[in-house]
């Protein structure tokens, strides 16, 4: 089995991620408690009590998905004697690269924590509240979606922020420049166009003020190269050099998150046949349905679910 571990991104955030894990094994406890310890926050608490509105917050919902991803490993790895370097690579849409990068031994912990709890407070201060905004275009393809961005770009900057999967992309901009592409989308028969419920315009160049504070915290923090190459979201193509992987997470901030490209990548031409979300939920298990055919998703998210894996990896050794 062809494997790749993948770590989903802010949305997937739920009340109660990783408690059983938590409360049933310590290592992922340890994990829990651990970036408590590092923000200085008992987030572990937030994660399991609630309430929504206040995890769903960018700084928090970042270090906490992680910390839900992070758990899940350490379980597989205690419980179970399955390593990351099972897989041939790791990937992580937005955020979850952190999570890779922690997952693959390139980033402590406690270092991804602190980085996350500083993106988010980065990301939601870079832009003022209602400057920006962020729209789904379901059933667009990339051409549809670049005329869509191309006609708001008068009013303000407007771009591709996530190709998620075929038929799934989001954009990003100024308000104004966002609705217009929204109206365009719609008169070129696009199937719906929705602004997003989103406190930010992520992944756009509004974003820039948060990459200059990325810049600057990757710039002093300690980066190891990973056990496993993690392909980027901004290129779709694995790296295991170190300085590559920092001037990346920085580029990543304001840049496309190429999701859908990194799937197909690793399933059509590094021959992945499994892709294994750690965390929380199962949005990129459901987008990888949407993507291809030709690999096999998998939502590890109980304890049971990691117990079925861990036997199925075994069974095709």
């Amino acid at each position: 089995m062809k494997l790749a571990f993948v770590f989903p991104g802010q949305g997937s955030q739920a009340v109660g991620m990783g408690q059983d894990l938590a409360n049933d094994f310590a290592s992922a406890k340890a994990v829990l408690d651990e970036v408590d310890a590092a923000l200085g926050q008992n987030l572990s608490a937030l994660m399991a009590e609630g309430p929504i509105e206040d995890l769903t917050l960018t700084e928090n919902a970042q270090p906490a998905l992680m910390a839900a991803s992070l758990a899940v490993m350490a379980v597989l790895k205690s419980e179970f004697d399955v390593d990351v370097t099972a897989a041939k690579f790791v990937a992580g849409h937005s955020l979850g690269e952190y999570s890779a990068l922690a997952a693959a031994g390139a980033l402590s912990v406690s270092d991804a924590a602190k980085l996350l709890k500083l993106r988010g407070r980065a990301m939601q201060k870079a832009v003022p509240v209602g400057a920006g905004a962020m729209a789904a275009l379901l059933g667009a393809d990339e051409e549809l979606a670049a005329k869509a961005v191309a006609s708001g770009m008068h009013l303000g900057p407007c771009q591709i922020a996530n190709d998620n999967a075929p038929g799934q992309i989001v954009i990003s901009g100024a308000k104004p420049a966002v609705e217009a592409a929204i109206a365009t989308a719609n008169d070129l028969g696009l199937k719906k166009a929705m602004l997003l419920p989103v406190s930010a315009p992520f992944h756009c160049e509004m974003m820039q003020p948060a990459a200059d504070a990325m810049a600057e915290a990757l710039a002093a923090a300690a980066i190891n190269a990973p056990s496993v190459p993690v392909v980027a979201n901004v290129t779709a193509r694995p790296t295991d050099d170190v300085e590559t992987i920092r001037k990346q997470l920085v580029e990543q901030v304001t840049g496309r998150v190429r999701w859908r490209e990194s799937v197909i990548w690793m399933v059509e031409e590094a021959g992945i046949g499994t892709l294994a979300e750690a965390g929380s939920g199962k949005v990129l298990t459901t987008m990888l349905k949407r993507t291809t055919k030709d690999a096999t998703g998998v939502a590890l998210n109980t304890a049971a679910d990691l117990e079925a894996f861990a036997a199925a990896l075994k069974e095709n050794v």
